[in-house]
């Protein structure tokens, strides 16, 4: 079997509907499950036949059928216009954005507040091939579209940030950045939108204007630490064209099995998403009243410019307008009261990652964003002290409790932590 059949279903039908049965279509014998598909291969009726797989570097069935399913939940457009790319790993995702997009003498503005591997890629990676880059202010709308320059051929977002959850006008960044690219070439701009941390359940990018919606699908959206994977999304058949090119020249699509476990991980997005989005909203509630907490970072708070982005750009997913898993703190302790806090914590686990079903929490500035120069990470807001929380799937209680014990030990004075620690063995 190189071939499956999709189902027709659009997203309008809702964000679960669109998860359970964007894949396959039913029918007489039909699989319930997508297949995985492993070989290598495809077979062939004679010369010339144009066969829908022919090697597994270029399409797979099953890789298929997962495209045929983000298409469907990021919009209408997307599955009659353009589709869905995916390969093994979020920045294998970028770095063929990037690969399809960029030549040396063009020029890249960023927003400054990104993933570390994204700075990475493009300023220690690109910027030896001559690509240059010019980190922003994301929250500035204008300062992003004035920092294109005639050379400019991309300009790269998150909305919200990683770590900082800081939110970007997509609607009037990309209406601006066009009009002045106009202005001053006619080769255009691409606005790319990592949409990690709030997949297309939460928010749509290509419907605020962007071309390109990126995403890890290694974190929400497979939702189980089980499965590497990235995706771009996009209406443009033309922008689809080159990046599916990419991937075959680079051989980075996304292998059969991690395919099929990330399908079985978008069936339950909706539901999961549901949930950690509340208990985040009110984690982060609990949070300000702490003393140990100096600020507090999460859209649902957001005041001003940011709480009409956060109300304009995030979706309502079964009548709540819920703003994601993700809460960013900074100690009032720094460093040392990290230490303290993160060798305290008991159900919630000390990892490099976000958007898995339990309660993760991230050190940035050793972990993440620890390539990142420690100007550019502070400039960023990125301090020794900022902590990045994915909250999971537990009781809320039960976390509450977790952080309560936690941040008690961040609070202690070094004296006051080895005058404990004496006790407890006496």
């Amino acid at each position: 079997m190189t071939g499956l059949h999709f189902n027709a279903i659009t997203n309008e039908s809702g964000p679960h509907t669109a998860c359970l049965h964007g894949a396959l279509a039913g029918g007489d014998g039909a699989p319930l499950v997508t297949p995985i598909v492993q070989s290598t291969t495809y077979c062939r009726d004679g010369v010339g036949s144009d066969a829908t797989h022919q090697y597994s570097r270029c399409s797979n069935p099953t890789v298929s059928a997962l495209e045929h399913a983000l298409s469907v939940l990021e919009g209408e457009s997307v599955v009659r216009e353009g589709g869905t790319a995916c390969f093994a790993t979020g920045l294998a995702a970028e770095a063929a954005l990037f690969h399809a997009l960029l030549a040396s003498g063009d020029h890249v503005v960023c927003g400054r507040s990104v993933y570390g591997g994204t700075t990475r890629l493009l300023r220690d990676l690109l910027g030896g091939l001559g690509i240059s880059s010019t980190f922003v202010d994301a929250t500035d709308t204008q300062g992003v579209i004035d920092a294109v320059r005639p050379e400019t051929r991309l300009v790269f977002l998150e909305t919200p940030a990683n770590p900082t959850l800081e939110l970007t006008d997509l609607q009037a960044v990309s209406d601006g950045v066009r009009t002045r690219s106009a202005e001053l070439s006619d080769r255009g701009v691409v606005v790319a939108v990592d949409n990690t941390f709030l997949t297309p359940v939460l928010q749509r990018p290509l419907e605020l204007g962007a071309d390109v919606s990126v995403y890890s699908t290694t974190k929400f959206i497979e939702g189980h630490s089980a499965a590497l994977g990235g995706a771009l999304v996009t209406a443009d058949p033309e922008l689809l064209e080159k990046f599916v090119w990419v991937r075959k020249c680079t051989g980075a699509i996304q292998n059969p099995l991690g395919a099929w476990t990330t399908l079985q991980g978008l069936k339950t997005l909706p539901i999961r998403l549901h949930r950690q989005s509340s208990t985040a909203a009110r984690l982060a509630e609990w949070l300000l009243t702490r003393d140990e907490v100096a600020s507090v970072r999460y859209p649902g708070l957001a005041e001003g410019e940011q709480a009409r982005l956060a109300r304009a750009q995030h979706r309502p997913l079964d009548g709540s307008r819920l703003h994601g898993a993700v809460v960013t703190i900074e100690l009032a302790g720094g460093l040392d009261a990290a230490r303290r806090l993160l060798g305290s914590l008991r159900l919630c686990r000390f990892v490099e990652h976000v958007g898995s079903v339990e309660t993760l929490v991230t050190h940035p500035a050793t972990m993440t964003h620890a390539d990142v120069p420690r100007d550019q990470r502070i400039e960023a807001g990125l301090t020794d002290g900022l902590l990045r929380i994915s909250v999971g799937l537990e009781e809320p209680e039960a976390l509450l409790a977790d952080w309560q014990q936690g941040l008690d030990a961040a609070g202690e004075t070094d004296d006051e932590a080895r005058e404990e620690a004496e006790a407890c063995v006496a």
